[in-house]
């Protein structure tokens, strides 16, 4: 007789698969939590504060992380992939590939002097490349869990069969340039979550009619985030890329590759308020910055999201400009020349500023292809995963579920709110009842 499954597989460690984890350990159930990059967070790791009560994102998070971590009935694979899923729900099989840390986890204590002593200088995938970090890494400050990895494609051993100064200078012995991939099976699963997560347009488009990447200061929202924040790369002290000087006028182009009906037509959700979010911690951080949002719709439906906005425009600066921009040029000083037509007084205007912030659209996380048809379930119109329109954690498969923004643009209270919803449902299969 097959034994009773107590145990649940999430595919993704960001905050929606995190609260999931937690909701779902805390009832008794065992969950195995898997995460393709070195450290859980997500995308949320990369924020500087969180909309609309601008408490410190990490702040927020950093407590779910160790609490994940330290969890007797959570198993984290971080660094890992689905690769293969058999069964049904209530007893699924999973294989997992985890990948080689190079560095053993047992042993590393994080210490960072393999890091010091490393020559190799990567660019830095975390902050959105806009700083370098060694061959040997933390993927972030605060990663958990917290062991350091072995960039295999830039180090080197690896590339040349030379250096392990790592190696060497690490007292732990922690280092092993021997480790292989291995795969992990896991026996009589009884429902899986499917938490994701999203990329950005940049990811894939080099968004050439704003001058993003030929202009330096033209950087896009998730880039404004890590240049802001503290642990970022100008240590949260907001200067242009072009040459260090403190920006005093900041244009924010809302919708940049959203509601298009030739690519992705669906509003990204959140460009709205983070993008508000933004200007306000500017103003805070320099009160005399103006900000300028150029918008299609203000689109804001969450609990006091549209006071947030009135806030924005009240208290810091902030001036919503009903337009869309045509086109973005420089001056020779570098300066973001902007023309537009205001749709409120049918003029076409210029506007100089000192920066430009692009609000870029959310797509699909990589591999949403892939882990669907592991999974063998259906994506939408615009390859989210599809879940029912009116219970919107439900696949097209029994016993696997969508939380998040792996079916659709949203922020984080709602994904967090979804990740519980998830562990519910789960629970409901595992305790019986579902």
């Amino acid at each position: 007789m097959l034994k009773k499954s107590k145990s649940a597989l999430i595919i993704g460690g960001g905050i929606a698969g995190i609260q999931s984890a937690l909701d779902l350990a805390n009832m008794g159930i065992k969950v195995d939590l898997v995460e393709k990059k070195p450290c859980i967070g997500g995308r949320m790791a990369q924020l500087d504060k969180t909309f609309p009560t601008n408490d410190c994102s990490i702040c927020i998070l950093a407590p779910k992380l160790s609490e994940c971590a330290r969890h007797p009935l959570i198993t984290l694979h971080a660094y890992s992939d689905v690769q293969e899923v058999d069964g049904e729900a209530g007893n699924f099989t999973v294989k997992i590939l985890k990948h080689a840390r190079y560095v053993k986890e047992d042993a590393c204590i994080n210490c960072g002097v393999c890091a010091e002593k490393c020559p190799m200088r990567v660019d830095d995938e975390f902050d959105r490349y806009l700083k370098k970090r060694k061959a040997i890494y933390m993927y972030y400050l605060q990663g958990v869990p917290a062991i350091m990895t072995i960039d295999k494609e830039h180090c080197l051993w690896f590339t040349k069969n030379a250096c392990r100064i790592c190696e060497k200078n690490c007292e732990r012995q922690a280092i092993d340039f021997d480790q292989q991939d291995e795969i992990i099976t896991l026996s009589n699963v009884g429902a899986i979550l499917v938490a994701t997560g999203y990329d950005v347009l940049e990811d894939i488009n080099p968004l050439g009619s704003y001058g993003y990447k030929k202009f330096r200061n033209v950087v896009t929202g998730l880039e404004f985030e890590r240049l802001i924040c503290a642990s970022g790369p100008q240590g949260g002290h907001l200067r242009r890329l072009s040459d260090g000087r403190d920006p005093k006028r900041i244009a924010f182009l809302q919708c940049v590759g959203s509601r298009n009906v030739r690519s992705h037509p669906y509003c990204s959700s959140i460009c709205c308020m983070y993008s508000t979010k933004e200007a306000m911690i500017a103003h805070e951080h320099d009160n005399e910055i103006e900000s300028f949002v150029f918008y299609i719709d203000l689109r804001a439906g969450g609990k006091h999201f549209q006071k947030f906005l009135k806030r924005g425009a009240e208290e810091y600066n902030i001036k919503y400009i009903k337009s869309k921009v045509n086109e973005i040029q420089v001056d020779e000083e570098e300066n973001p020349i902007l023309t537009y037509e205001n749709l409120d007084t049918d003029e076409i205007k210029q506007l100089k500023v000192d920066l430009v912030v692009l609000s870029t659209c959310i797509i699909p996380s990589q591999g949403t292809k892939e882990i669907a048809e592991v999974l063998n379930i259906r994506l939408n119109q615009h390859s989210f995963i599809e879940t029912d329109p009116y219970f919107p954690i439900l696949t097209s498969r029994e016993g696997i579920f969508a939380c998040g923004c792996s079916h659709a643009p949203m922020d984080i209270p709602t994904s967090v709110a979804e990740g519980s919803a998830a562990a519910g449902k789960i629970a409901e299969i595992i305790n019986g009842g579902g």
